[in-house]
């Protein structure tokens, strides 16, 4: 293998440890783009989701100004990677 193969492995290897950390650490909310990450989505599908009632998440102020955002506590990402989404709403 040559040194430019080895070093894009090292950092293949490297993401795939970061990434392994951040599914271990609990937080008690996780965002929407964290959520995302954690279920291999898009951060606009896990949005849609929150917004449609199909994921129980909660709005909560983020940075300055009056825009709020999405929300999902640790036990309802367990249950949706156990369970899916809730149904729709109409």
């Amino acid at each position: 293998m040559s040194i430019e193969q080895l070093d894009l492995r090292l950092q293949r290897i490297e993401e795939a440890l970061q990434l392994l950390l951040q599914q271990r650490v609990v937080r008690n909310f996780y965002s929407t783009a964290d959520a995302a990450q954690l279920l291999g989505k898009a951060e606009f599908t896990v949005r849609e989701w929150c917004r449609h009632g199909r994921v129980q998440a909660v709005k909560r102020a983020c940075g300055r100004g009056s825009s709020l955002e999405w929300m999902i506590p640790h036990n309802e990402l367990e249950r949706l990677q156990a369970e899916g989404l809730l149904p729709a709403k109409h």
